[in-house]
């Protein structure tokens, strides 16, 4: 278990990261901190558990260490992935005429004896 003095600290991070992003994202609904599982049990939280009022504690998997904001918005919907597509012909549609001949003589290597 954790002492309150951390708690207390963890608690306000939380606050301010919900806030930094509801002041970002002011057409996005905040409902929950995604944590990983691991960091859920070993601060003695539970999942599901309300840690600020209408934000509740969610298990995502993550990384951990870290803690996600977790909303109902899009946050990749106004970025357009811009792809370069390169046409590259797989058959030529040109004919080259390379002479055929043997490869030039190599001189032979004769071991010692």
């Amino acid at each position: 278990m954790v002492d309150a003095k951390n708690m207390a600290k963890l608690l306000e991070r939380f606050a301010q990261a919900v806030y930094a992003h509801d002041r970002e994202n002011p057409t996005h609904n905040t409902w929950g901190i995604g944590m990983a599982y691991f960091d859920i049990e070993r601060l003695g939280l539970e999942e599901g558990e309300e840690l600020l009022p209408g934000v509740v504690l969610q298990a995502d998997g993550g990384v951990s260490g870290n803690f996600r904001i977790l909303c109902d918005g899009l946050h990749d919907q106004g970025e357009e992935q811009e792809t370069e597509e390169e046409v590259v012909e797989a058959v030529s549609s040109e004919e080259v005429v390379a002479p055929a001949g043997a490869p030039a003589q190599m001189p032979q290597i004769r071991p010692p004896f």
